[in-house]
């Protein structure tokens, strides 16, 4: 495996390759202790992966992961950081990082971390991996709010019947209305949907989840 070490430190560098040239086939083919050198140097390079400080002299090291892996798509970008920050954690997930790890995780982990992004894999801190779920669920139940955001409560619990195939009639008995109420009812929610007929908006209703979507608001 071809590795290239990138951060601002020399120290941090030398100890990196000391331990990385340890492991059998794993050569450090470069080092870099700048976003600008990184970039040149992995261009120059082309090296299997790249385990980098997230914090760098001048541009970040995600400016560089992100320049990194848009022009040498092959190489891997393992995010080395003394920070359990968030934002950084999903700014690397979006500039394309493979593995993203605190700098505390001892020498044998970090060999094991980088053998998996190595392979293809992907790979979070396990301490880290709570608030990325977290971070998900919480893009999901925006994403469900945001398909139902025009709809009135009412008018959710007859979408909720008409996806379950339920006539106007039996949403009406079900809901203690009137037949000319739902028909009005369901046309507002054509209307607010932008869907043609009821089956169109019973297929927008299980898309969306609208289950899932009135159990987290308690509807």
């Amino acid at each position: 495996m071809r590795i290239m070490v990138v951060d601002d430190h020399e120290v941090v560098r030398l100890g990196l390759r000391g331990l990385l040239e340890r492991q059998s086939g794993w050569q450090v083919v470069a080092e870099a202790a700048t976003a600008e050198e990184a970039v040149s140097r992995a261009l120059e390079h082309q090296p299997d992966v790249v385990v980098m400080d997230i914090r760098l002299t001048g541009s970040s090291g995600i400016d560089a992961c992100q320049q990194i892996i848009s022009q040498v798509p092959e190489t891997r970008v393992i995010m080395l950081t003394s920070y359990a920050e968030d934002e950084l954690l999903f700014d690397a997930i979006a500039a394309g990082a493979a593995g993203y790890v605190l700098k505390q995780i001892g020498s044998d982990e970090l060999v094991r971390a980088i053998e998996t992004v190595g392979r293809g894999e992907a790979l979070i801190d396990p301490s880290l991996t709570r608030r990325v779920l977290a971070r998900v669920r919480e893009a999901a139940r925006k994403e469900a709010f945001a398909a139902f955001a025009d709809l009135t409560e009412q008018e959710l619990r007859v979408l909720a019947l008409i996806s379950e195939g339920k006539t106007n009639r039996e949403i009406a008995e079900s809901l203690y209305l009137g037949e000319g109420t739902v028909r009005n009812y369901v046309s507002n929610i054509l209307g607010k949907l932008g869907v043609s007929n009821r089956a169109e908006a019973a297929a927008y209703a299980v898309e969306h989840n609208l289950k899932d979507h009135m159990k987290l608001e308690g509807r």
